[in-house]
């Protein structure tokens, strides 16, 4: 079975560290989805924007192992308790396959690049590669009451981000409030709990540097353009 990319997306995120580790856990970012050369007709897109989800099928490009393996430590267990990597959102899978719901926010058909689809509520990288795209049904495709297993709401898991004034000016306004929803969902690792540690996420070109204090307080200590 062959599988070719149809197009790719543009997003903030330059790196792994720091993107959402599901869909919609942030909203107010738009990234872009570019259709490869030859998928590049508008026609493909025709009714598309009576839906306000899409589902995204892509590939974990960054994330490719040669082995398999079974189980897999999630990070919302502290990442020290192992779990069947068909019970988890890992990563590291067989086939290197990702699902994502975005929000559907419009449609260019007249752009040079060709017809391009804006989102928001992606969890992909920059140039991550997009395998397929399905419209979201909510009458099929949404299970409010369903279990969520060992992975419910992150609202209990959320910490308070402080942010100098001076350095959130350095931000561009419309990425000011995601940029915190980012820090207030914890990118570190779970098993790092240190509050001496300083780490460097990466986020719109910007280089943000900031500690996690015992309390639960993420300070931002520096923003390098």
């Amino acid at each position: 079975m062959n599988i070719e990319p149809i197009a790719y997306i543009r997003t903030v995120f330059a790196e792994k560290f720091g993107i959402p580790r599901q869909s919609n856990i942030v909203d107010g970012i738009v990234s872009t989805i570019v259709f490869e050369p030859r998928y590049r007709n508008v026609e493909a897109l025709r009714g598309i924007d009576e839906f306000d989800y899409l589902w995204l099928i892509w590939h974990f490009s960054a994330n490719e192992r040669e082995t398999f393996s079974p189980t897999v430590r999630p990070p919302r267990l502290g990442g020290n308790q192992r779990m069947g990597v068909f019970a988890t959102r890992s990563p590291f899978r067989p086939n290197a396959l990702g699902l994502s719901s975005v929000r559907l926010l419009g449609v260019d058909r007249e752009n040079e690049e060709g017809p391009l689809l804006y989102v928001a509520g992606a969890d992909l990288m920059d140039g991550t590669p997009i395998m397929d795209i399905k419209p979201y049904l909510p009458y099929t495709d949404a299970h409010p009451d369903a279990r969520s297993g060992f992975a419910p709401t992150p609202a209990s898991h959320l910490l308070e981000v402080h942010c100098p004034p001076h350095l959130l000016e350095l931000i561009d306004e419309p990425l000011r409030q995601p940029m915190l929803d980012i820090l207030a969902h914890d990118p570190r690792p779970s098993y790092h709990n240190s509050d001496s540690r300083e780490y460097g996420m990466t986020f719109d070109k910007k280089n943000i540097r900031f500690k996690v204090l015992k309390n639960r307080i993420l300070e931002i200590i520096s923003i390098n353009i």
